[in-house]
């Protein structure tokens, strides 16, 4: 299937986004067994490979990664931008929307580059669906 050189690369031979492909090989999402096939013939791997580590048994261990602040640097920043902007952004959701969270369950993640003369810059949209919290 020719060369595959990026998550959007094989997002798009598989039919998926690339936050999502990574988040495959990252551990944080279970692909199905199209996708595997499809996984398969796009890495020219053995499809018995990807099911042994991937398949049926398999279950992302989601949000496991980091137990601690990030030393990365980009993942610090991302954890920065949260401890800065986390109280900013909860208060408008609940301004907007009430009392509630984003789903990341139902959700989806988009990375743009954006070209600007002054330096590129990084554009992450995070479309969750709210969901309110229930009154019993």
């Amino acid at each position: 299937m020719g060369n595959v050189h990026s998550f959007e690369d094989i997002g798009k031979k598989i039919g998926r986004d690339e936050v999502y492909v990574a988040a495959i090989f990252y551990g944080q999402a279970k692909p199905s067994k199209e996708e595997l096939e499809k996984l398969s013939a796009v890495l020219n791997l053995p499809e018995s490979h990807l099911k042994e580590e991937l398949g049926e048994s398999y279950y992302p261990d989601r949000g496991g990664l980091i137990s601690t602040v990030p030393t990365d640097p980009l993942l610090y920043r991302l954890y920065e931008i949260i401890q800065v902007f986390g109280y900013p952004l909860k208060a408008i959701i609940h301004e907007k929307f009430g009392d509630g969270i984003m789903s990341a369950i139902d959700f989806s993640a988009k990375v743009e580059k954006v070209e600007n003369p002054k330096g590129d810059r990084v554009k992450i949209t995070l479309d969750g669906k709210f969901l309110p919290y229930n009154k019993w």
